[in-house]
């Protein structure tokens, strides 16, 4: 059996005169949380929609679990789309005990399934509410419980944050390391990159329907790290480097010094950190790690 829950392979998408998806390859390993990332109109949704079996791929194909995609796969998959899609006049009990007999639990499992999903999201008075009487937050509790309540191996997430506070964007993230933690896989499209710093483990950036970047989500960012280190410090270090330049220096109100460092080629942070101590009084040093969303900037600009 394959270490992959979804390997897409030279996936082509065209729509009319439109070409959604280039050539794409993607590969994505069982029991990680998978940023799917890119500008809106990148590529990214024509992309869910094939592995949900909405739309079929022009050109390649794709595999779930090491076998080509199929109509039995839908029971094993969950997703929750960015446009939610609940049946406004329904209860909020009796649709979602609809969409799990769609997913083929019999009705006594799904009963069992939603009473604990109930009582963990404290909604327990809400059964017999309509959905068009709930807050848009409610709803998307709703909705998230139908994306995961028959516990699919590959949960599909896009923007599944949008429209919650913070107390329900954080317990829908428990939730989330909860189903990996379990064995699901997540697939998490968004724009929020403090959220790909805080949940994914891999990450694949789509823009104008072409793969820019994929891997590990530290290997990426090692990738783009550019040598280069800040430093507080009391003292004087004019003349005092051989082994970098001083990119820039300013003094601060407690009367130290921060400066930002470059290493020479060939150097790293151990090298700047021996030569600096005996010079000056460091009170700290670290590197200069790229952020997500300074990385996503970047290679966006770069494919364009």
């Amino acid at each position: 059996m394959s270490d992959n829950i979804l390997e897409i392979h030279n996936v082509v998408k065209n729509y009319a005169n439109h070409r959604a998806l280039d050539d794409v390859s993607l590969t994505v390993p069982k029991g990680v949380i998978y940023g799917l990332l890119g500008p809106n109109g990148a590529g990214k949704t024509s992309l869910i929609r094939i592995v949900n079996q909405i739309t079929a791929p022009d050109a390649g194909r794709v595999l779930f679990n090491g076998v080509p995609l199929n109509e039995k796969n839908i029971y094993e998959i969950g997703y929750l789309p960015e446009d939610r899609g609940l049946y406004k006049k329904m209860k909020v009990g009796e649709q979602l005990l609809y969409l799990a007999r769609l997913k083929g639990l019999s009705k006594d499992a799904a009963m069992d399934k939603l009473k604990e999903w109930f009582i963990k999201f404290d909604i327990k008075t809400w059964w017999d509410k309509p959905i068009e009487d709930l807050s848009k937050g409610m709803q998307q509790k709703i909705q998230f419980v139908a994306t995961v309540l028959h516990q699919p191996k590959l949960i599909i997430l896009d923007e599944p944050f949008s429209g919650f506070d913070p107390i329900n964007a954080t317990l829908i993230k428990d939730e989330i390391l909860e189903l990996k933690e379990k064995g699901s896989t997540i697939i998490f499209s968004t724009h929020r990159m403090e959220s790909v710093e805080e949940l994914c483990d891999y990450i694949a950036l789509i823009n104008k329907s072409k793969k820019v970047l994929e891997g590990k989500k530290l290997d990426i960012k090692d990738q783009f790290k550019s040598n280069t280190y800040t430093l507080n410090y009391e003292g004087e270090m004019a003349d005092a480097a051989l082994n970098f330049n001083i990119l820039s220096n300013q003094k601060n109100m407690d009367g130290s010094q921060t400066a930002v460092l470059k290493a020479a080629d060939g150097k790293f942070g151990n090298d700047l950190l021996k030569e600096i101590l005996e010079k000056v009084t460091v009170k700290s040093f670290k590197e200069d790690v790229a952020s997500m969303n300074e990385i996503f900037i970047k290679a966006v600009n770069e494919s364009n």
